[in-house]
């Protein structure tokens, strides 16, 4: 099983004080937290893509490179690259080059996005937003499995024997597609032999079985051996010495940015009630001490058929100390328990 954390590199405001981040700082604690996850043993770091002052992270790629230059072991992941509203060829060379930057720790994971900001900033339709992913996704493999590509298509101009640099150092460069819960996008990705990332941040987490199964059986019609290509889950969560203090730490951030988003997208507010049922042993929040923590992940890991595991803490701006010692208790206290009953 492997394990890592990510993160938006949010700016929201403290829920205590009010106090928001520069972007500038909340990146330099980025590249600190991800050090940290190598230091304890993680084995992947992912940083999102989002195009809002309350996230300060808009090209992960340069996020990634930096961490890359202050890490030699960890696996670096983009949560996720919006590819619908980018250039399939620079997504391509941008990673291709952390690829070469890291020593071959790169990967891919793209997705349609859950927000709609980078689509009017890059000037594309939200009725085109399927068909964009559908088509972009087509475009980037053809890039990553071709030194020289002949393509054309609906909404870029079309390749004819262009060759396309740098190439990456691992062959091919890992691509894997982030899915909220759609089983279309899970057929499409087992279709064209490519892993999954389930971002699971609500409802219940074994509903989600039925995704991993549809996503085996596309594999298998397209010709795939489903053994060889992984699925994992990202999910909200946090660590302390005690599950009632990682419940304190953790629901102020948490509370106030879902209930934001909440008013954005005509949710009810977060509730303590609601937050208490979510953190439950059937509940899609990772939240307690170390011990709680593995046996979710570990519950997870049998039900679902997942081989790597993403805990995102700093849902809203959680105190960088507090995140720091997440990381560590994740690292060293969480990752040895799940590994040990994976075994």
């Amino acid at each position: 099983m492997e394990l890592g954390i990510t993160t938006f590199a949010e700016t929201t405001p403290d829920p205590v004080t009010g106090e928001v981040r520069s972007h500038g700082e909340r990146l330099r604690q980025v590249v600190a937290e991800a050090e940290l996850c190598e230091a304890v043993g993680l084995d992947v770091f992912g940083v999102g893509e989002h195009h809002r002052p309350d996230f300060a992270s808009s090209v992960p790629a340069v996020v990634l490179a930096a961490i890359a230059a202050r890490t030699e072991r960890i696996r670096l992941a983009p949560a996720v690259v919006i590819l619908s509203s980018d250039d399939p060829v620079r997504v391509f060379q941008q990673f291709a080059t952390l690829d070469l930057l890291s020593a071959g720790r790169a990967e891919l994971l793209v997705g349609r996005g859950s927000f709609i900001e980078s689509f009017p900033l890059f000037g594309y339709d939200l009725a085109d937003y399927d068909e964009l992913f559908a088509e972009k996704l087509d475009l980037l493999i053809a890039v990553r499995d071709n030194e020289r590509v002949t393509w054309s298509g609906k909404f870029r101009p079309p390749l004819t024997d262009q060759a396309i640099y740098p190439r990456p150092q691992q062959d091919p460069l890992p691509i894997w597609v982030g899915v909220g819960g759609s089983p279309e996008s899970m057929v499409r990705a087992g279709l064209r032999g490519l892993p999954v990332a389930l971002a699971i941040i609500g409802g219940i987490p074994d509903r989600f079985s039925v995704l991993g199964d549809i996503h085996r059986r596309a594999l298998s019609e397209a010709g795939f051996d489903p053994a060889t290509v992984p699925l994992a889950v990202h999910a909200h969560g946090y660590v302390a010495a005690t599950s009632e203090q990682a419940a304190e730490e953790f629901y102020p951030p948490y509370a106030g940015v879902m209930t934001q988003l909440g008013r954005e997208r005509g949710w009810s507010p977060m509730t303590r009630i609601q937050f208490e049922g979510m953190r439950g042993p059937a509940g899609s929040l990772v939240i307690g001490d170390p011990e709680t923590v593995a046996e979710k992940i570990v519950r997870w890991a049998k039900v679902l058929g997942i081989v790597r595991f993403m805990l995102h803490i700093s849902v809203g701006t959680m105190p960088h100390d507090l995140v720091l010692s997440s990381i560590e208790l994740f690292g060293k206290e969480v990752a040895p328990r799940v590994r040990q009953a994976l075994r």
